[in-house]
C-alpha cells in the first residue's frame, strides 16, 4: 500500500520488531515532510525529535498510557506501535475540542505542533502491546442458524418455518423480529397469559430470544392455510379504524405487528384477550372493547385473507465478514499500513468496546464509522473487539521512496 503526497510515496516495507530498529530506520531517513501534509511530520521524525517526544511522554502520558505506552487502566488506550500521523491527528483533534471536554483536551491544550509530532513519532516507534485477549473462537452457528435450532420447541405448534397449519397458533414466519421479543418477553413476564408459552419459554436466554425472532423474521411469509369464517368486506370496512398502527394491508412495522395472512383464529382470540383483560395493552383495550363476536370475526376473516410481506430485515454477518470489512482500511488483522488510520490489532479490549459504542451513538464523531458501526449489534461489537485485541500487533515503518 501506499499514501502519495507531493510527489512522494510512503510505502510500508518494514515490519518492525523492536523500537531501536524503529528508531534507526526513522532517524536515518529523516527529511522534511511533503508541503501541506502536517500530519505526515511524524513519519518523517528524527532520532532526536523521538528522544524528545520520549522526555514529553514521561512527563504528560506516562500516568495514564504506560512509560512504554502500553495501557494497564480500563478503557485507556495503548499507544505502542499506533501509526504516527493517526496519532498527530487525535492529538490535534484533542487540542481543537472536536473530541469534547476531557482530561485530554486539557492535558494537550498546551503543546505546540512541534510537540505533537515529537509525541506522535515516539509512541509510533514502541514495540507494540502483546495480544491482550485470546483470539475470537469461531462460533459454532451464526444468529440464524442459532435460532433456527432454538425453535424446535415451537414447530409442532408454529410450523417448521412458521407458517402454521393449526387454527389458533399464530403464523410467526415474516414478523418484526422487534415485535417477536416484546411477544416472547411478554409470555414470559405474565403480560400475557399462555401457561404453555410461558413454561416454554421460562429458560430460554435474551440471546436465544433474539435469535428465534431473527430465525423467523428472514423465513418467507404466507397466508395461513387454515380455515376463517366471517364476512371480509364487513371486516375491511371495520379495519380502517386499524389502518394507522397495522397498515391499509396489514402490513406494520417494528414493535406493532402485521396481521395480513394471519391465522383468524389467533386473530379473534387476541383481541377477545384485550377486550376482556387477559392481554394487557392501552393501545388495543379501546378498540377491542367496542367489538362484538361478529365484527371480530369479520375483522380477522379479512386481515387472514391479505397476502403477507416480508420485513426489511438484513441477515447478520458473520464475524469473518465484518473483519473482512474493517481491513479494507485497518489493514490485515488490523495492522494498519495507512500511516493515518488507527491500528487495532492488540489494542485494550475494553477500549475497543468503548470506541465502538461512542461512533454508534455519536459520541465520537466520524461520518464513515457512524456508518458502519450504526448497525452494529451488542454481540458484534463484542466478537469484533475481542477479534482484533487478540491479534498480534506488528510495528509498521514507513519510509519515503521516490515516486514512480
Amino acid at each position: 500500500m501506499s499514501v502519495k503526497q507531493s510527489g512522494q510515496s510512503l510505502s510500508a516495507f518494514l515490519l518492525a520488531t523492536g523500537a531501536a530498529l524503529a528508531a534507526h530506520c526513522l532517524g536515518a531517513a529523516a527529511q522534511p515532510a511533503p508541503p501541506g501534509a502536517s500530519e505526515l511530520r511524524p513519519v518523517y521524525a528524527s532520532s532526536e525529535e523521538i528522544a524528545e517526544g520520549k522526555r514529553l511522554a514521561e512527563k504528560m502520558c506516562a500516568s495514564c498510557h504506560g512509560a512504554d505506552g502500553i495501557s494497564t487502566i480500563g478503557g485507556v488506550p495503548n499507544l505502542a506501535g499506533q501509526r504516527p500521523a493517526y496519532l498527530y491527528l487525535e492529538l490535534k483533534a484533542y487540542q481543537s475540542g472536536a473530541r469534547g471536554e476531557s482530561a485530554m483536551a486539557d492535558t494537550v491544550k498546551v503543546l505546540n505542533d512541534d510537540a505533537i509530532v515529537k509525541l506522535a513519532a515516539y509512541f509510533a516507534s514502541l514495540d507494540p502491546a502483546q495480544p491482550s485477549a485470546p483470539r475470537a473462537r469461531k462460533a459454532s452457528l451464526d444468529p440464524v442458524e442459532a435460532g433456527k435450532a432454538a425453535t424446535g420447541m415451537c414447530a409442532g405448534c408454529h410450523g417448521e418455518t412458521g407458517v402454521s397449519k393449526t387454527p389458533g397458533m399464530p403464523n410467526l414466519a415474516g414478523l418484526d423480529p422487534k415485535y417477536l421479543v416484546l411477544a416472547m418477553k411478554a409470555y414470559q413476564g405474565g403480560q400475557r397469559k399462555n401457561d404453555l408459552m410461558k413454561s416454554l419459554l421460562a429458560a430460554t436466554s435474551e440471546a436465544d430470544i433474539s435469535n428465534i425472532a431473527l430465525f423467523y423474521a428472514l423465513q418467507k411469509p404466507s397466508r395461513a392455510p387454515t380455515p376463517a369464517s366471517g364476512d371480509q368486506a364487513a371486516g375491511k370496512a371495520a379495519a380502517a379504524a386499524c389502518n394507522g398502527c397495522h397498515g391499509e394491508s396489514g402490513i406494520s412495522a417494528s414493535t406493532t405487528p402485521s396481521l395480513a395472512g394471519q391465522d383468524a383464529q389467533y386473530l379473534g382470540d387476541a383481541l377477545r384477550a384485550y377486550k376482556d383483560g387477559s392481554r394487557s395493552d392501552e393501545t388495543m383495550k379501546g378498540p377491542a372493547a367496542a367489538l362484538d363476536d361478529n365484527a371480530i370475526k369479520n375483522l380477522s376473516a379479512f386481515y387472514a385473507s391479505l397476502e403477507p410481506q416480508q420485513p426489511n430485515v438484513r441477515k447478520p454477518l458473520t464475524t469473518e465478514e465484518w473483519t473482512q470489512r474493517c481491513d479494507r482500511c485497518h489493514g490485515l488483522n488490523g495492522n494498519s499500513a495507512d500511516p493515518r488510520l488507527p491500528a487495532l490489532a492488540a489494542q485494550r479490549l475494553d477500549y475497543l468496546k468503548k470506541v465502538l459504542h461512542d461512533y454508534r451513538t455519536g459520541a465520537r464523531k466520524s461520518r464513515e464509522m457512524a456508518a458502519m458501526s450504526g448497525v452494529l449489534t451488542e454481540l458484534d461489537v463484542d466478537t469484533l473487539a475481542a477479534h482484533y485485541a487478540g491479534q498480534m500487533a506488528r510495528a509498521v515503518v514507513f519510509v519515503p521512496v521516490p515516486a514512480q
